[in-house]
């Protein structure tokens, strides 16, 4: 397998701040501010617990432990963490609400969508690799991958266009 390394973008936000963001790549987002407006996120977004948006936002894995007034589209997945606060209208295939977290609003859940993640040993399976070596890809963040705790989702067409780009053997 042919090693590329893959630079991280990270982006942090700790200013208030008001408009229209949108990303065309992927990257790492943490909003610990205030945000008032529209945002359109590719990678994963992370709303502090000190932040305060009020937004229509749209974005791949969203995580949130602070405080959101508005609608909430998520691709892949919507955590919701302690003392998250998020009042508005939701849409995600995966949804996972924490202890201490409040949702007030509507929640829209696509099953056909949530069926296409595979676990670690499905994954593993349709790849016909061994679990060990997804797993190592996955801790080392070669895959894309979705983690809920100490377990792994999978969207194949994300894996099969990762492989494809990486020309993994």
């Amino acid at each position: 397998m042919a090693k590329r390394k893959v630079e991280e973008k990270i982006l942090e936000v700790n200013a208030d701040m008001q408009g229209e963001l949108t990303f065309k790549d992927s990257v790492n987002l943490t909003i610990n501010g205030t945000f008032q407006g529209k945002l359109n996120t590719k990678g994963t977004l992370f709303i502090g617990q000190n932040a305060s948006v009020k937004a229509e936002i749209m974005g791949e894995d969203i995580t949130v432990a602070g405080k959101i007034e508005g609608n909430i589209s998520a691709q892949r997945r919507l955590r919701l963490i302690s003392p998250a606060n998020v009042t508005g209208e939701i849409r995600s295939p995966l949804l996972v609400v924490e202890e201490g977290a409040l949702l007030n609003g509507l929640c829209t859940m696509n099953a056909e969508t949530k069926s296409k993640y595979l676990t670690l040993r499905e994954m593993a399976t349709y790849l016909q690799i061994e679990e060990s070596t997804l797993l190592d890809w996955s801790q080392e963040n070669k895959v894309p991958v979705i983690r809920e705790g100490s377990r792994y989702l999978f969207d194949p067409k994300e894996v099969e266009n990762w492989l494809s780009k990486e020309k993994v053997s």
